[in-house]
């Protein structure tokens, strides 16, 4: 089966699985955060290359204050828990977004996460943190805009690569493969450039019931697909394209 080089998730529905049990919300992102371990895990051993786990919007900063809580304290624990097994499994971390506006706890550990991995060769694991895809193109543009004020570069050289380097997920292909769990089907603000030519696919269950079986169902999706980027399917088969006679 081939595999998609990148595979991005929109992880959704933590708070809803929790609240179909009884729950509160909260229970949902301790759980939420074991699933994504084992679809870490499992993608390093398959040998992808780039997941990227969308794990905080710009828009998740609206949620109530004790949520928004929570969850940096989840995210400053499980890096503090998960740094020597992303060492051991020689998995390089990374973080795109506005990690300015993290709380200094989360974004310390953060930064030492990132710090520790570096030189690791392996997998590229991105956490999409207070990351939006409009503000990402709204910072793309004000770097170019700015180097052609500079002189740097003219109008007439801004193309999709140039403008692919500004933005921060320039260090990795774009996705291959995007997925969205818990039955919602609109992409939220994720990766609103790179997913240009991705295939997308919709899981109806919620995020910390995405077993390792449920991603395997995604990939053989994937590895089902005919990627044409806006060529036929002769051409991507390298088969001659049979041209009717016309017709008088």
């Amino acid at each position: 089966m081939k595999f998609p080089q990148h595979v991005a998730i929109i992880m959704d529905g933590n708070g809803r699985w929790a609240e179909l049990r009884g729950h509160s919300r909260i229970f949902g992102h301790v759980r939420g955060a074991r699933a994504a371990k084992n679809i870490i895990e499992q993608s390093a051993s398959l040998g992808i290359k780039n997941l990227t786990l969308f794990a905080f919007s710009t828009e998740n900063w609206t949620r109530p204050e004790f949520e928004v809580s929570f969850l940096m304290t989840l995210l400053r624990k499980h890096l503090i828990r998960e740094r020597q097994s992303l060492m051991n499994q020689n998995i390089r971390f990374r973080c795109i977004g506005d990690l300015k506006r993290i709380p200094s706890s989360a974004r310390t550990e953060v930064e030492k996460t990132i710090e520790m991995t570096k030189n690791n060769t392996g997998m590229n694991l991105i956490f999409a943190l207070s990351y939006g895809g409009r503000q990402e193109i709204i910072n793309a543009v004000q770097r170019i805009s700015e180097k052609v004020k500079s002189g740097v570069i003219n109008s007439e050289q801004i193309s999709e690569r140039v403008f692919s380097l500004e933005l921060e997920s320039s260090f990795i292909p774009d996705p291959d493969l995007v997925i969205r769990t818990s039955g919602e089907t609109r992409i939220s603000n994720f990766f609103l450039w790179q997913s240009a030519y991705s295939e997308i696919y919709f899981s109806s269950i919620l995020w910390p019931d995405f077993t390792n079986k449920e991603y395997e169902k995604a990939l053989e999706y994937y590895a089902g697909r005919e990627r044409r980027f806006g060529k036929t399917s002769e051409q991507i088969n390298h088969r001659p394209q049979t041209i009717p006679s016309p017709t008088v």
